[in-house]
């Protein structure tokens, strides 16, 4: 069964960078379509950005278009989520999303604060 990791969360002021990782276990992650989203305190999940099968497909929230950079590596069964120019409304937990199908598989999460 796939699992997946984040990592790379932490505090950085504003106009600082951050790399998240997710890391899949269990299956390869080339079947699945993959996204990040975030919540932050007293607020619903969103969706920041996704990534097609084959990594040849991304779409961006318009809040992170042209800050944050999603790419993936099968071969490594990672995803990464570059993310530049950080804001405090940025602020969140991170997750990581692999869909396919009737299968949709979540991490744990990893907090990014922005705060000078």
């Amino acid at each position: 069964q796939l699992q997946l990791v984040e990592s790379g969360g932490g505090e950085v002021q504003p106009g600082g960078s951050l790399r998240l990782s997710c890391v899949a276990s269990g299956e390869t992650l080339d079947g699945y379509g993959i996204g990040w989203f975030r919540q932050a305190p007293g607020s619903g999940r969103e969706g920041v950005a996704c990534i097609s099968r084959r990594g040849d497909s991304s779409t961006y929230a318009d809040s992170v278009k042209g800050r944050f950079t999603i790419s993936r590596d099968n071969a490594k069964n990672t995803v990464l989520l570059q993310m530049n120019s950080l804001k405090p409304e940025d602020t969140a937990v991170y997750y990581c999303n692999a869909k396919s199908g009737l299968f949709d598989i979540w991490g744990q999460g990893t907090q990014v604060t922005v705060s000078s």
